[in-house]
């Protein structure tokens, strides 16, 4: 069965490094265009820091801290197998959104995000972003249910 959470997780890694590739081809740096008018918009950036550009170009501290997080949610995906789909899902998009931003951190020394909703203000970001903050959405969503569960006995 982990082989299934695996496939899921190198689904989506692959997808992430394919649309980052197609961006850096067809778009200049700093190039935006409309998909959706007012909601949302393609523009090519390069992010050297983490979530929101914290710890902006503090990349030694990003690769050591994907390290032992991927190692961690491996870990504790083995150790889980047979608990909740919220959980197993929720590891297996958490762990694609690191080693998707991982790869691309080793390789380029910055993650390429493209993704900017028109009508928030909110920072520009990626698939493997996504793949992250579902994740743990689905998380916090098993943790609830976990709890509730064990207070109804």
């Amino acid at each position: 069965m982990l082989v299934v959470y695996l496939v899921l997780s190198g689904a989506i890694i692959g997808l992430d490094q394919w649309f980052k590739w197609w961006i850096v081809n067809q778009y200049n740096f700093g190039e935006s265009q409309t998909i959706i008018p007012n909601v949302l918009s393609l523009t090519h950036i390069r992010n050297t820091g983490g979530a929101f550009s914290l710890f902006e170009g503090q990349q030694l501290f990003f690769l050591i801290t994907t390290i032992v997080t991927v190692v961690a949610v491996i870990y504790y995906l083995v150790k889980h197998l047979q608990e909740s789909k919220w959980l197993t899902i929720g590891l297996s998009l958490f762990l694609a959104g690191a080693i998707g931003n991982f790869i691309d951190r080793l390789r380029l020394g910055y993650v390429v995000d493209m993704f900017r909703l028109d009508f928030i203000n909110f920072p520009i970001f990626n698939i493997a972003d996504m793949a992250l903050v579902v994740g743990v959405v689905m998380i916090f969503i098993y943790i609830l249910l976990d709890e509730r569960d064990k207070k109804n006995g």
